[in-house]
């Protein structure tokens, strides 16, 4: 079974170029030039079929391929994992990397995404995240930023239980994972301004044996 997170997405770009809808590269990551092409394909086909709000999401893609990778384990990995948008904050073993995983995601996935203000100088501090973007009810996928005593915590709301997020987030327990994180610390929820928001609620999910993070580090 594959383990490449993107080859679904290849499959589907492969076959759009062949019918003549040109999603553009064929690299295995969504953006507007596959979801045009999909939506081109479905028009010539007499379905116009909105496709928004079925396409995966493409940040989330981006942050599944680095789930379970640790800061000292996976160091060399990781380090080059965050340098694939043109900088990073530094050595994840060293630094607190919240915010440059989810500018990673971010960046590599939307690239015309523009990260204004004190957020574009300064994406690795978390609460900047609040500049990100539009603001939405936490939603699959959206930015979640957290209180951390005077800082912060940021990353992406996966799902909900009745008193914790689901967050696919870095530095959580020194790796990328999925944590609960408390509703109460919430601080905000951000969405690119690049991508309709989706009518989504977050989806339930049970507690299960997923680690509660409280200082994430």
């Amino acid at each position: 079974m594959t383990t490449d997170t993107r080859e679904p997405i290849r499959n589907i770009q492969s076959a759009l170029d062949r019918l003549g809808h040109s999603p553009g590269a064929v690299d295995g990551l969504w953006g507007r030039r596959t979801a045009g092409a999909l939506k081109s394909l479905l028009v010539a086909d007499g379905r116009p079929v909105p496709v928004a709000d079925a396409s995966p999401l493409p940040w989330i893609a981006e942050a599944r391929s680095a789930l379970g990778r640790h800061e000292a384990r996976d160091r060399s990995w990781l380090m080059d994992w965050l340098k694939r948008d043109g900088r990073s904050l530094g050595d994840p073993a060293r630094n607190a990397w919240c915010g440059d995983f989810v500018e990673t995601c971010i960046r590599i996935a939307l690239p015309d995404e523009p990260l204004l203000g004190a957020l574009g100088s300064n994406p690795y501090w978390a609460r900047n995240w609040l500049l990100f973007g539009q603001e939405v009810t936490p939603t699959r996928g959206a930015v979640l930023v957290f209180s951390r005593g005077s800082g912060g915590h940021v990353g992406f709301a996966i799902g909900q239980d009745d008193t914790h997020f689901h967050v696919l987030g870095g530095n959580q327990t020194d790796a990328v994972t999925v944590a609960r994180i408390a509703k109460s610390r919430l601080l905000g929820a951000r969405w690119p301004a690049t991508v309709p928001p989706r009518a989504q609620s977050l989806p339930a999910m049970k507690p299960g044996e997923l680690l509660i993070t409280t200082n994430e580090a």
